[in-house]
């Protein structure tokens, strides 16, 4: 049996909109086995160089990523949709073993299935060293961005 996600397509700018803020609170609450179950079984995915499919790659690869970029702190914003695809831009900030700060930029393009689980995810980002003081996603590191921080294009972004 399949469980609906919410909202399923086909999608409207509202429902679009708030899958997106689902995506985004997901990712900021860093727990890879809670954040796989919005993809379809049999999800594919492209995440820079690394190719994927199904969920239990997905989890692996989501424990991985958050083991090395620590403080991971995630905005999201709908740059457009159709009935059953979205597509976002997103900047996340995050720092490695060693203190280093990063901004990490990119693109991401999705695909769901009729119960609103994403069959298939490509995503295309860059990574910038930052300074600590340049930071700009500031919010408990343990929570989803409260609905008062502004947005990538309100940070200029």
């Amino acid at each position: 049996m399949t469980h609906s996600r919410l909202p399923v397509p086909p999608f409207t700018v509202a429902s679009a909109t708030q899958k997106v803020r689902a995506a985004e609170d997901g990712w900021n609450g860093r727990d890879p086995a809670r954040v796989a179950t919005a993809y379809t079984i049999d999800s594919v995915w492209r995440n820079r160089d690394v190719f994927l499919t199904g969920r239990a790659a997905i989890e692996a690869f989501l424990t991985d990523k958050w083991t090395r970029e620590q403080e991971y702190r995630l905005i999201k914003e709908l740059w457009a949709f159709t009935d059953d695809r979205i597509a976002v831009r997103f900047a996340y900030e995050w720092h490695d073993s060693a203190g280093t700060w990063f901004r990490s930029y990119g693109n991401e393009n999705w695909a769901f299935d009729e119960h609103g689980l994403m069959r298939e995810r490509h995503a295309s980002i860059n990574d910038v060293a930052i300074e600590a003081n340049d930071r700009l996603f500031h919010w408990d590191r343990a929570g989803v961005r409260p609905a008062d921080h502004p947005g990538l294009t309100e940070l200029g972004l």
